[in-house]
């Protein structure tokens, strides 16, 4: 039985709510006590945009009441700001030219962009290639990858509480001078913490690739072509850096900029950090998903209520509209410039969810066809509304330079499909049009584990216990490349903006299939492709690996030198004793007063486990950042800053004698949630299963 005061809503989904979008006071005690505070809250905000108040009541009632049935969601920062002046959209574009002034310029944008929680793509393609020369200094330049580094380290700066961070997308072109650079630079897993990156393949590359030709090289600092490149050489590279580790991705630039409705206005040459919105220079975009398998009824047509999903869709797409002229935008160009194109996108989400009760297999021709017959209805029903409402409100002013011109519409575009990490656990539903990455899930936290079970596969259990599971309950890795490709190329026939889908490859994937994988992208008409295999993350997949040795902790000396600190923990004083051996850390000794047995415990067992990693060898610097920054359940500032949890305060300790480390290595592909501590799946982009906490939001 589900308390009243959650109307409905999970206990997960309570917890990520109470976590990250229910209003606070000063003091951190929470303003919305239940859902539909935060909700009416929203769908008020959202609704005055309409002109009059019987149209405001009428619409915050209609608004309210769908995100109440979690039939439609926005997204995330529409959720988090809505009523607070903060900005709603999650998506942006920052312009990077080719001189200090605008490079820094755009380091300033993104630190605002991300404090307000946006996610933020570059085109770094502009920029003079590594080693030419400046003019007004004599000297030479650094090159573009150089400044997607000065461009991490500010986001890295702007990170607020640990709960929240700035996500990015570099891209460079293909036919950049420092492009082998570039795809080869996240490979060690350490460099570009907070950054994504794509190549922008042109169509005259994959032409060369496809003859096992040359293609042209253009220096944009010279603006010319200057040289050839084999093209397999390149691929082979980009390949191998993706198969290593999920970096880079693809972005098909030339198809995007064949699609753009608003091509006019100029190209096209990057996307937010997902890959699924490609915007003009400081445009924005804000995203909402709409929950599908919601929509399924075993008496209508297709087992789906599609006289349902049309006014969803309208309802939907008036709500995205409205977000755009109450919007709190951080800059004043990115206001102008997504006013002027009033770019929507709408998604879907649930879908792995509502092809369980269909009994459709993902990957099956009944599944992709059912995906084109949704998306093509989709795309006619927010067309339809988008229509209605340039008749009733105006279209968008950059209409006359755009494929619209000389008719009535209010956005350039209406639908996207975004990755819906955190709604989707609102909402209960699988998450976009993934398929499930696991059926059951344990994730292990500081004081205690939570088991996920997907609840359809847990209903059809519980009905069945005996009988093996049908063909159609299939997850991530039980799918082919291709699978997931023509699933994601058969939603991209019908959405004008691009479509987010990680491909998910088993761990015993090789090159070849990545190569695969990638030229299929391509040829299906996809916009992008983002590969990851299952563990990749994980493995040191380029050094030799070093003779196996059996690892023997040192003999404590009968006498050492010691130092004890006192910090203040949610849990009370924490008492932090470090012994040195040759200046080194040797031992770490733990206790904390005036706290339950079980406190106390765990308090010891981080200690003697922390004095076997150093009498074994391990570097300190590795200790720190495997503690730094793991939350718990009882956060506290004190004059040192914020104390997460017990871990933490012993991180803080040993940073305060050994000094601060401030490369946290682990922290983008970290298997440990930098807020609560739960565990995560393995995953390109994991979504916390506990608290909601995602590292690519």
């Amino acid at each position: 039985m589900v308390p009243l005061k959650d109307e409905g809503f999970s206990a997960n989904a309570i917890k990520i709510l109470k976590t990250r979008y229910f209003m606070k006071n000063e003091k951190g005690e929470l303003i919305d006590k239940k859902p539909s505070d935060l909700f009416r809250r929203v769908a008020d905000y959202i609704a005055s945009a309409e002109k009059t108040k019987e149209e405001q009541k009428k619409w915050a009632d209609k608004f309210f009441e769908a995100m109440m049935n979690r039939d439609f969601l926005p997204n995330s920062p529409t959720l988090t700001g809505a009523g607070r002046d903060m900005c709603l959209s999650a998506c942006f574009v920052l312009p990077i030219e080719d001189s200090m002034e605008s490079i820094f310029e755009a380091v300033k944008n993104a630190a605002l962009v991300h404090k307000e929680g946006g996610g933020t793509g570059f085109d770094f393609s502009q920029l003079r290639p590594k080693g030419s020369f400046v003019h007004k200094t004599q000297g030479v330049a650094s090159g573009p990858v150089s400044f997607l580094k000065v461009i991490d380290a500010a986001t890295e700066a702007v990170k607020q509480g640990g709960t929240r961070r700035g996500a990015n997308i570099g891209i460079l072109r293909v036919d950049h001078p420092d492009i082998e650079e570039f795809v080869t630079m996240k490979r060690n897993g350490k460099t570009l913490n907070n950054f994504n990156i794509s190549v922008a393949i042109t169509d005259e590359f994959m032409q060369a690739l496809k003859r096992d030709g040359n293609y042209w090289i253009y220096n944009p600092y010279l603006k010319k072509k200057t040289s050839k490149k084999k093209a397999r050489d390149l691929f082979k590279l980009i390949v191998e850096s993706a198969w290593a580790s999920g970096d880079p991705g693809l972005v098909f630039i030339d198809r995007i900029n064949l699609l753009n409705p608003t091509r006019e206005l100029g190209p096209i040459t990057a996307t937010n950090p997902c890959g699924e919105q490609p915007l003009h220079p400081y445009e924005s975009c804000n995203l909402g998903s709409i929950n599908v398998s919601n929509f399924y009824t075993a008496i209508k047509p297709d087992e789906f209520d599609w006289e349902k999903f049309a006014s969803t869709i309208e309802l939907a797409v008036r709500f995205l509209d409205n977000v755009i002229d109450v919007n709190k935008y951080p800059l004043p160009q990115i206001a102008e410039m997504t006013r002027a194109n009033r770019r929507l996108g709408l998604g879907i989400m649930g879908w792995a969810d509502l092809l369980f009760k269909k009994k459709l297999r993902y990957d099956s021709p009944e599944a992709l066809e059912f995906a084109e017959k949704l998306a093509s209805f989709m795309r006619e029903k927010a067309d339809e509304q988008s229509e209605k409402l340039g008749e009733l409100k105006g279209s968008f002013p950059n209409i006359n330079r755009s494929i619209y011109k000389g008719k009535k519409r209010r956005n350039a575009t209406v639908l996207t499909i975004a990755p819906t990490g955190t709604i989707s656990r609102i909402a209960g539903c699988s998450s976009s049009i993934e398929p499930v990455f696991a059926f059951e899930f344990v994730s292990k936290i500081l004081d205690g584990e939570i088991k996920d079970v997907h609840p359809l596969y847990e209903a059809w259990k519980s009905q069945h216990p005996e009988e093996p599971l049908p063909d159609y309950f299939v997850t991530a890795h039980e799918i082919s490349y291709e699978g997931h490709l023509r699933m994601q190329a058969a939603f991209q026939k019908y959405v004008e903006n691009s479509v987010s889908k990680t491909v998910n490859l088993p761990n015993s994937a090789t090159t070849e299939d990545v190569d695969r994988a990638f030229i299929l992208a391509y040829e299906l008409g996809t916009k992008g492709i983002t590969i990851y295999r299952d563990g990749s993350k994980a493995e040191q997949v380029l050094y030799a690996a070093a003779a196996k040795q059996k690892l023997i902790p040192r003999e404590r000396p009968f006498s050492l030198p010691s130092i004890t600190d006192k910090i203040k923990t949610g849990l009370g004083n924490l008492y932090v004793t470090i012994t040195f051996l040759n200046g080194r850390p040797f031992e770490v000794f733990t206790s904390i007063g005036k706290s339950g047995y079980s406190t106390m415990a765990d308090a010891e067992a981080i200690g003697r486990l922390i004095s076997l990693a150093l009498r074994t060898g391990v570097d300190p610097k590795e200790v720190i950042l495997q503690l730094k920054g793991i939350g718990g359940s009882e956060p506290i500032f004190t004059e040192g800053g914020l104390v997460q949890s017990i871990p933490d305060a012993v991180a803080k300790i040993l940073e305060r004698h050994l000094g601060e480390v401030k490369e946290n290595n682990r922290d983008f592909f970290r298997d440990i949630c930098p807020v609560c501590g739960a565990s995560l799946p393995d995953e390109k982009c994991p979504l916390c299963p506990n608290c909601g906490w995602n590292k690519c939001s």
